[in-house]
């Protein structure tokens, strides 16, 4: 038997090296974040060959003093903690006093910097655990870092590295990552002598912008939600900017970003009944929390986090996105392109160039149309809802200082194929697929019926009867509670057959016999329990689909106006229950450079 025997310490570094510094991202990232506790204000990164060559980093933080270089690249020497209480208030991003010590076990590195008040800085440079003694140098205020040859003395580890351009996708994605955390401070980055990045200090929208793109500032929503010691903050895409990959999603806790499985549920929960199948959302959230709630000391890498209170922290994520993502003044922002808006036109103007050249057609006021008064039948059949009095019915469009009111939506223009309306608002072109926006409609109403318990049941003046299969009759036996709770009142006629006598009153034009057929299936394959709870929403949008208006079916100017109205004022209106959107707009500027218009 093998006797056993102290491993020596530049093998123990090179194994903690394993964890700490995956790739050259991993040391860049573990740098970058030494310089922000270090109080930078202006930090430089510059890699070569994708970070496999060099990585070097440069700060202006307070530095560090000569006695102390050597034991700045030892292995758990830190100055950020002395105490298991201030592991368990760690506000820092570097604790663990492991990286550059790792990072050293694997590279020839060499350590520069200089301390306010020194009259010179200090350099050490260390290979395979051989430390230099400190040279004097000349430099400003700071540190810099310098990391050559990864790997190259664990060849085996070498080899699994990708090709240079994506070990540098992965660096500029760990220097994105940090730059979001802290928009006070300055960042640039540098690849192959070439700047790929430069972001001076700005305030946190400005910063999120700059790294995610002007087309991700235009589509999000803003989010500030407190709630006793918890804080979330900070930029959620609205669903017309969702991604067929995870690429565009940070999230911070106490400024660390960080990926845990509970929160990404928490989003995921709240973008459930707006995101379409696979597509994923996109956000840049700041997370503040007491941090005797959280637990950082999972993983060597500071990226997996614990929380004291799981389930009140993932109702709180859930509730903040799903609020901002709900609000109905967020509908317009579905808009494709209405950032492009030429500057010195006026949406009338625009208006009068595109229609003055055809003698049929007058310009379109942005007001209600004629038959305002038909709208009223339109109400009581489609939308179930009170009949509105003819000023409301399309919104107020005057203001409270007496100016038109801006209304997302616009007013219908006509009909296109019995499927799309098409309507003008102030800044273009509206087109709806008006069975989309209408299934939506309907499905936020039935939420919000059933959850306050008052689901109208409509009384059928013929009942329905159809063939039904034994699980359809005993389905209807053993539930009748669940499905007076969802508004249809449904009996056995006889062995073989049932009757629909009532169903819900914003349903009252849907198929009521393949509705009802599905609403029985949902029950039955899940149980009345999960019908109601995990599954309604499912449920819900079935329902909903089958009430909705249906394609090829003409709308009158009224009808339509009445829908557009209706959209503005219900949650989650950009996107139909699966997700697909239900509007967008193309702005007058668009349709300018389509039609070469001042070229």
């Amino acid at each position: 038997m093998t006797a056993i025997k102290l491993l020596p310490d530049l093998l123990i570094s090179q194994i903690a090296a394993g964890e700490v510094v995956e790739r050259p991202a991993s040391a860049l990232k573990e740098i970058l974040e030494n310089s922000i506790d270090a109080g930078a204000t202006e930090v430089s990164a510059q890699l070569f060959q994708g970070g496999t060559k060099l990585i070097r980093v440069a700060d202006n933080g307070t530095g560090i003093a000569r006695d102390e270089m050597a034991l700045a690249l030892s292995r758990h020497a830190t100055s950020k903690i002395t105490t298991l209480e201030d592991l368990q208030n760690v506000a820092s991003l570097g604790f663990r006093g492991e990286a550059l010590a790792s990072i050293a076990a694997v590279s020839r590195l060499t350590l520069a910097s200089r301390r306010a008040g020194e009259i010179h800085g200090w350099r050490v440079e260390i290979e395979g655990g051989h430390l230099s003694p400190p040279e004097p140098m000349g430099r400003d205020n700071g540190t810099t870092v310098e990391v050559h040859d990864l790997y190259f003395n664990t060849p085996a580890r070498r080899k699994f590295l990708k090709s240079e351009a994506t070990e540098f996708s992965h660096g500029e994605e760990a220097f994105k990552r940090i730059a979001l955390s802290r928009c006070d401070i300055a960042f640039t980055l540098q690849h192959n002598g070439l700047v790929r990045s430069r972001l001076p200090a700005a305030d946190a929208r400005t910063r999120i912008t700059a790294v995610l793109g002007e087309e991700f500032n235009q589509n999000s929503v803003f989010i500030d939600s407190h709630a006793a010691h918890l804080r979330l903050s900070g930029l959620a895409a609205l669903p017309a900017y969702s991604r067929s990959a995870r690429d565009a999603q940070y999230f911070f806790v106490n400024g660390r970003f960080v990926r845990d499985k509970l929160i990404a549920h928490a989003i995921r929960e709240a973008y459930r009944d707006i995101l379409h199948l696979d597509r994923h959302p996109a956000f840049v959230l700041f997370l503040e929390i007491d941090p005797n709630g959280v637990d950082v000391n999972v993983h060597p890498t500071k990226t997996e986090v614990r929380f004291r209170d799981p389930r009140a922290l993932h109702q709180f994520i859930f509730h903040a996105i799903d609020k901002a993502l709900a609000s109905p003044s967020h509908v317009s922002s579905a808009s494709i392109s209405a950032h492009h808006q030429t500057p010195g036109r006026t949406a009338i103007e625009k208006t009068a160039d595109a229609f003055s050249s055809y003698p049929r057609q007058n310009i379109i006021p942005l007001k209600p149309p004629p038959g305002v008064a038909q709208s009223v039948a339109f109400y009581s059949t489609l939308f179930r809802a009170e009949t509105p009095n003819t000023e409301s019915e399309f919104g107020s469009t005057q203001g409270d200082d007496g100016k038109q009111a801006d209304l997302p939506l616009g007013f219908a223009l006509g009909q296109l194929l019995g499927t799309y309306i098409l309507s003008q608002n102030e800044r273009g072109l509206v087109i709806v697929d008006m069975h989309a926006a209408h299934e939506r409609i309907l499905y936020e109403k039935l939420k919000l019926a059933l959850d306050s318990e008052a689901v109208v049941m409509q009384p059928l003046l013929i009942p329905a009867t159809f063939h039904a299969t034994s699980l359809d009759i005993a389905t209807v036996e053993e539930n009748p509670v669940t499905l007076r709770e969802l508004g249809f009142e449904i009996y056995v006629f006889s062995p073989t057959m049932l009757v629909v006598r009532g169903i819900p009153v914003t349903l009252k034009d849907a198929d009521i016999i393949k509705l009802a057929r599905e609403v029985l299936d949902d029950i039955r394959e899940f149980g009345a329990s999960e019908a109601l709870t995990s599954r309604r929403n499912e449920l819900l949008s079935t329902m909903a689909c089958h009430g909705a208006v249906r394609a090829n079916r003409m709308l009158t100017f009224p009808e339509m106006n009445a829908l557009l109205r209706e959209m503005e004022i219900t949650e989650r209106a950009g996107q139909c229950n699966h997700g697909r959107p239900t509007w967008f707009e193309i702005s007058f500027a668009d349709l300018d450079r389509m039609f070469m218009r001042g070229r």
